[in-house]
Formats: structure tokens, C-alpha cells, sequence
């Protein structure tokens, strides 16, 4: 493969659904790219990120019709944009994220003639576990959509099985990444003793409550209703669990979490925060990690909590299962059940101890096996291949 002969830069172009992702998942390293040499751009609908990207020095083109509910008629006109735009830039390389821009990116691109195109894998919508009328669909898209595409960076070991073994995409194209964190960011030392105390007294939260804290969308599919009946029984209990929810509703999604739902857990003591940006605050201010999410690749918000120390509760699912170890940095509990979640809270609440000692295990696992850099790394040698 032989990049443009007219650029004295590659041009490098990252395609994600929402400017959100570009802004916050995968900002330190379009900033990494740029310093490595290639002309960065960020593609994906317009939104309120776009300004911070453009500050950090990547060009933002907008995509429109790009949205993340399913509307086939929408995602057609969003293919039509991408094609065109793609031949309009003519990038080095096309690098797809998430679930849509990486099918239709992945056809786009090869249909453009794009040098390299590269996908990451932030986890399959699909899992072994699944039945197999969920597990089929999903398979046969990624199954195309791969053999457009010429290489397959997967976050967690257990999807590079699935690609491998179950759909036969070639072993050559598919590579481990993994998923990393800023560590100098997620610092406990690095949070004024002021503002975990600001905090905890904004949230309601008393010296001897503990506060568990969640993030993500407010959809089913990140577990919240369990969380949130979870929360009531541990309140009905008079358990000192103070639930926070930092992250954003998602009305474009069928799985949307309803207002009254959200109106009963406020009338629990269920702190909603929404979107936030001082997430190294509002872990430092906590005291417990919980999540139940259905499907991970390999959850961010989990590494960021273990390296600030947190001790977690999370569903036994793929994803989860490779940023904890169960009964050492947290405990795993069944999925889509929130008995198992009140059982978890409740041991930790009661033993401040067991806590501590959990914490500093997740901290010690975050320097090992978290930091950004080693993705920075994987992914920059993955561009080698243009040549």
C-alpha cells in the first residue's frame, strides 16, 4: 500500500458517529497522531464538541446525516455524504469507529479507493452468550463490512476470539489493542482535598455515606434500571449508599431511560449529575465504582475509577471481566439483576477495610495495563502499512 503522492503528510481521517467521541474518547490521541506526523481529521455529525476539537488542532468535517438511532432511509443518506466527502478528501487513511461508521465507513472507503482503511473494535454488539437470532445479524454485517477494511484493532481478547475463530476473519488482519487512560489525569494525589469535600457536600453526600458512583448513558443497556432499583432497595434498607449518575439521556435511542424512572430515583437520594467534564473530581470524590452494563468492549470509565482508586462493582460480562479482577479490585455480579448489585454495595459499604485494600489493587492494575499510551502505540504501528 502506497500513500498519495501530492501530500508532503499523510492525511488521517477518524470517522465516529458522534463529535462527543472524538472530543472525549479518542482526543489524546488524534493529538498523538498529529505529533507522530499526519494531517488529522475528525469526522462525525456536528455537535457541541466540535469546538474543542478544532482547538486541539484537528479539522472537524461534519457528517450530517450521521445519528445514531436506525433509520435506514438516514443511514443511506449518511453513506451518500461519506462517499462523497471521501473522494472530496482523499485521505491516507480512514480509521472507523463505532458500530455504524464502521460498517459504512469500512464500504465507503473501499469504494473510494481509501490506501488503508482501519477499524477499531470497540466490542462486538453481539456476544457468545447471546442468542443466536442477536448473534447472527451482528455477525454476518461484521463479517462484510471486514473484508472491506484492512485491519481490525480490537479492544478486548475475547472479541479477537469471536472475529477470528467464529466469523474467520483472517488472523492477519486482526490486532489486540486493548484500551488506555490518561494515568497522569486519573490521579488521586492529583485532586485538592477542597474539591472532593465541594463535591460531596454538592451531591448531599455525609462523611459516612458512601458514594457509588456511575457512569454512562441513561439506556437500559448500560444497566440503569438495575442500578436505579438497586438504589431503592439499598435506600428502603437504610444502607449509606449515596447513588451519583454522571452521563448524558439519549432520547435517539429505543432504550431510553423514561422520566418517571428518573423522577422515583430522585426521590430515592439518587444524585443526577448528566454530562460532566471534571470526571477525576467526581471519582475522587467517591468511594465505590458500580456499573451493570449488558455489553463492554473494554469500559474507559472503569480503567479511569480504578486508576483513581476505586474499588468496583461490575456485571460479569466481556469487557468488565478484563478491567477487574473479581474479589481483588472489585466483585462481578450476574448480569441484568439488581439483587446481585444491592448484595455487592451492601458487603462494601459495611467493610471501609476491604475497600481500601480493593482500591489500591485497581490502582496498581490501571499503571499495568492502562495507559494510552501502549494504544497510541498499537494503533501508530498499525498505520506503518501504508507504506
Amino acid at each position: 500500500m502506497t500513500r498519495r503522492p501530492d501530500r508532503t503528510r499523510p492525511l488521517l481521517v477518524h470517522l465516529t458517529t458522534t463529535d462527543m467521541s472524538l472530543d472525549w474518547l479518542l482526543g489524546p490521541q488524534l493529538r498523538a497522531f498529529g505529533e507522530a506526523g499526519y494531517d488529522v481529521i475528525g469526522m462525525s455529525a456536528p455537535g457541541p464538541h466540535v469546538e474543542a476539537i478544532e482547538a486541539m488542532g484537528v479539522r472537524h468535517v461534519p457528517v450530517p446525516a450521521f445519528t445514531r438511532s436506525n433509520d435506514p432511509v438516514q443511514d443511506l443518506r449518511a453513506f451518500r455524504q461519506l462517499v462523497g466527502l471521501l473522494r472530496d478528501l482523499r485521505p491516507d487513511i480512514l480509521h472507523t469507529h463505532n458500530p455504524k461508521p464502521g460498517v459504512l465507513g469500512r464500504v465507503a472507503g473501499r469504494l473510494t479507493r481509501v490506501p488503508l482503511i482501519v477499524n477499531t473494535q470497540h466490542g462486538l454488539y453481539a456476544q457468545p452468550s447471546d442468542t443466536w437470532k442477536r448473534r447472527w445479524p451482528v455477525y454476518a454485517v461484521e463479517r462484510v463490512a471486514s473484508a472491506f477494511g484492512d485491519v481490525e484493532l480490537v479492544q478486548n481478547i475475547e472479541d479477537v476470539d469471536t472475529l477470528t475463530q467464529t466469523l474467520h476473519i483472517p488472523r492477519r488482519k486482526v490486532r489486540l489493542l486493548g484500551n488506555g487512560v490518561d494515568l497522569r489525569r486519573f490521579d488521586p494525589t492529583s485532586v485538592p482535598t477542597d474539591a472532593v469535600r465541594s463535591l460531596r457536600h454538592e451531591w448531599g453526600a455525609g462523611d459516612d455515606d458512601v458514594v457509588c458512583c456511575i457512569v454512562g448513558r441513561l439506556v437500559r443497556e448500560k444497566g440503569i434500571v438495575e442500578l436505579l432499583e438497586a438504589a431503592h432497595v439499598l435506600s428502603s434498607r437504610g444502607v449509606a449508599a449515596k447513588f451519583v449518575v454522571i452521563g448524558p439521556v439519549d432520547p435517539d435511542k429505543s432504550d431510553a431511560i423514561d422520566q418517571a424512572m428518573l423522577d422515583r430515583a430522585a426521590n430515592d437520594g439518587v444524585v443526577l449529575l448528566g454530562q460532566r467534564s471534571d470526571m477525576a473530581e467526581c471519582y475522587a470524590a467517591s468511594d465505590v465504582f458500580v456499573t451493570a452494563s449488558w455489553r463492554e468492549g473494554l469500559p474507559r470509565a472503569a480503567m479511569e475509577a480504578a486508576a483513581m482508586g476505586l474499588p468496583m462493582v461490575a456485571t460479569d460480562i466481556r469487557g468488565n471481566r478484563q478491567v477487574m479482577v473479581d474479589g481483588e479490585t472489585g466483585l462481578l455480579v450476574p448480569v441484568r439483576a439488581a439483587a446481585g448489585i444491592v448484595d455487592a454495595v451492601t458487603t462494601l459499604v459495611a467493610d471501609p477495610q476491604r475497600r481500601a485494600e480493593m482500591g489500591a489493587a485497581a490502582t496498581r492494575l490501571a499503571h499495568v495495563e492502562f495507559d494510552q499510551q501502549r494504544v497510541i502505540d498499537r494503533t501508530l504501528a498499525a498505520y506503518e502499512l501504508l507504506g
